[in-house]
C-alpha cells in the first residue's frame, strides 16, 4: 500500500445530484471524522509522522483547515468572478510555521467545524449551472471547475483522515 495515498488518488466524476449529495456530505462530516481520528492521541503520538518523510499528525491536522480555507475562498472567487486566477501556496512551508508548532490541534479542529459549516451551506445552495464556473490555477496552467474542486477537496479531507487512521492501525494505538 502507498502510504502517501491511503484511499488512492482523486478521480474526477461526472456531475450528478447523487454525487453532489455524497461530496457535500463528505465536506459536512469531515470535521467529525478528523476529530474522531485523533481522539485520545498523546503528544508523542501527535509528533509521529504518518509515514517516513511525511508530516506529523499535528501538521496534518493543522494542514486540513489551512487547505480548506483556501478552497472556500476559491469557491467564493469562482462564484463572484469570471475565471479568477487563484493563488497557489507552499503547503510544506505553511506546515513549518509557528501556528502549526505552537497551537493545540483543537484550535484547528474548531476552525474546521466552523469553516465546513459555512462551506457546506454554500455548496448545497449552488445552482447546478454554477458548478461549471472555473478558477485558473497558474501552477498547473489550467482551468478547474467548481465541480472538480468540490470533488478534490472532498477527497482531500478523507485522504488526510486516513493518514491518521492507517498510522493508528499500524502502531496499534
Amino acid at each position: 500500500m502507498d502510504l502517501r495515498y491511503p484511499i488512492g488518488k482523486f478521480e474526477p466524476q461526472p456531475f450528478s445530484q447523487e454525487q453532489l449529495r455524497k461530496w457535500a456530505d463528505e465536506i459536512k462530516y469531515l470535521p467529525d471524522l478528523l476529530e474522531n481520528a485523533i481522539l485520545n492521541l498523546d503528544e508523542p503520538q501527535l509528533q509521529t509522522p504518518y509515514r517516513e518523510g511525511g508530516w506529523t499528525i499535528q501538521q496534518v491536522v493543522h494542514h486540513v483547515p489551512d487547505s480548506h480555507m483556501n478552497a472556500y475562498i476559491r469557491f467564493k472567487l469562482a462564484l463572484t468572478e469570471n475565471n479568477p486566477t487563484i493563488k497557489p501556496y507552499d503547503e510544506a512551508a505553511w506546515a513549518l510555521l509557528p501556528d502549526v508548532e505552537n497551537i493545540p490541534i483543537n484550535i484547528s479542529i474548531t476552525l474546521l467545524h466552523a469553516l465546513h459549516s459555512r462551506w457546506h451551506n454554500l455548496i448545497i445552495n449552488i445552482k447546478d449551472e454554477d458548478w461549471n464556473r472555473t478558477v485558473f490555477h497558474p501552477e498547473h496552467n489550467k482551468e478547474i471547475s467548481l465541480w472538480n474542486l468540490l470533488g478534490m477537496y472532498a477527497w482531500h479531507g478523507k485522504h488526510h483522515v486516513m493518514h491518521v487512521v492507517r498510522l493508528r492501525e499500524r502502531m496499534n494505538w
